[in-house]
């Protein structure tokens, strides 16, 4: 089907201010010309004409520019890829940024989605390393990537206690991703940045089991590493000339005779000892090792993404991904990236008070709250940052939750949504130039 995009209202038969119209082998989407900017409209016109059964499109006519052929490339995607689309010809640089953008989109979208029988704790470590080696190549210099992945027992010998703990009663033995990503080649460059992703492959909640209900979609605990990936990528199409590490806690976090128990103590490498009261709060526990790994780094940034607290998606659902940070400056910058390329984000709060609220009888700190009515998603963050010395400036914890919809909707197909690659990204490279 013909797909033309048209900034005239749509013929009175097909309704008071229809989206769509028909004729013949053409559908036409029809947005006001004081709306043509905002690109949810195309996203939804597209979801509506997947709902439809139609698979095979051609984008024509001389009104589709960059970002509405990249909203309805949003929309008409679906997890099973049952579908063609072919865009209309772009200039060149519009059409290189396109490019990019449903390559790592698709990364991040196609390795949320698949299951967890496929990737392992180290495959996905094995996979984004691919996945950025192959950016680097096409837009940099595959000699700017090294990396290391250190798995297994080796994470216990080496001190990634966190990590280790989480992962161990698995089959699929636990690993971690250390990437440098390096343009100047010289490998005593200062760090700009380093960027910590949650890589729970599958969580069953170890001990403190889930429901069915609940565990069917934990296949997806791993958005944070995947999403943070995909942004490093893009970035690196974008031209990104400063040095990043990428860290990635990979793990299953499983039953056996061998799991993580409730009142076990883990002592990090930083010192600190963190009582475990909960078993399926472990994706605190496996960050903690990659913000140490960072903060060693002494970057001028860190960023850590995670599918981290339920209490983060009762607060804003599947439509924000959210951040909590004490470094308001930061917190404006990305919120003026995320606003630019239209991609959801919302602040919830993180005050020092909160870094008390996970007291521990036994321990330094417990990883979940002490308070009977706590704040689920600020206390995870006071626990990260137990292992960030300078807290309070420099760094972001980004709780996503709108990395994946149980549910198809009005924009998104069921399944992971790529929210949030193209503001990091951004992110990156304007701080990276700034």
């Amino acid at each position: 089907m013909n797909i033309l995009l048209s900034f005239a209202p749509a013929p009175d038969c097909w309704g008071n201010n229809a989206l769509l119209s028909f004729a013949d082998n053409q559908a036409v989407i029809h947005v006001k010309n004081n709306e043509k900017n905002d690109r949810t409209l195309i996203q939804k016109a597209a979801r509506k004409l997947r709902g439809q059964g139609i698979k095979e499109v051609e984008l024509i006519g001389e009104q589709w520019e960059l970002e509405h052929c990249w909203a309805f490339y949003q929309g008409f995607y679906s997890a099973k890829q049952d579908y063609t689309i072919e865009f209309p010809h772009l200039a060149d640089e519009p059409q290189a940024e396109l490019l990019a953008r449903i390559q790592c989109g698709d990364f991040v979208r196609e390795i949320i989605n698949l299951p967890a029988s496929l990737v392992t704790p180290q495959a996905l470590a094995q996979r984004a390393a691919a996945f950025i080696e192959a950016q680097a190549a096409e837009y940099a210099d595959k000699s700017a990537v090294s990396f290391e992945i250190i798995s297994a027992e080796e994470l216990e010998k080496q001190g990634y206690h966190g990590i280790w703990q989480v992962g161990k009663a698995s089959a699929n033995k636990p690993a971690m991703l250390q990437l440098d990503f390096n343009p100047s080649g010289d490998p005593d460059a200062p760090v700009f940045a380093c960027l910590v992703g949650k890589g729970i492959t599958f969580d069953s909640g170890g001990y403190s089991i889930k429901s069915s209900e609940t565990m069917s979609t934990m296949r997806t605990d791993m958005g944070g590493a995947a999403l943070l990936t995909g942004a490093l990528g893009m970035a690196i199409a974008g031209g990104l000339a400063r040095r990043v590490k990428l860290y990635l806690c990979c793990a299953e976090n499983m039953l056996s005779g061998n799991a993580l128990k409730l009142g076990d103590i883990i002592t990090y490498a930083n010192g600190i000892r963190a009582e475990v009261l909960n078993t399926d709060a472990e994706g605190r526990l496996v960050l903690a090792d990659g913000l140490i790994e960072a903060d060693k780094q002494r970057p001028q940034l860190i960023i850590d993404c995670a599918t981290l607290t339920g209490a983060a998606k009762v607060a804003v659902g599947n439509d924000y991904h959210s951040v909590l940070s004490m470094d308001d400056e930061l917190v404006a910058q990305l919120f003026e990236t995320a606003k630019s390329v239209q991609e959801p984000f919302w602040r919830l709060p993180f005050e020092e008070f909160h870094r008390s609220q996970i007291s521990s009888n036994f321990a330094d700190i417990a990883n979940i709250g002490s308070v009977p009515v706590g704040a689920g998603a600020s206390t995870a963050t006071a626990f990260l940052s137990y292992f960030v010395q300078q807290y309070q400036k420099h760094w972001l914890h980004i709780d996503c939750s709108a990395t994946y919809r149980k549910a198809p909707g009005d924009l998104w197909a069921a399944g992971a949504t790529g929210i949030g690659v193209q503001t990091l990204a951004n992110f990156l490279l304007v701080k990276a130039n700034g």
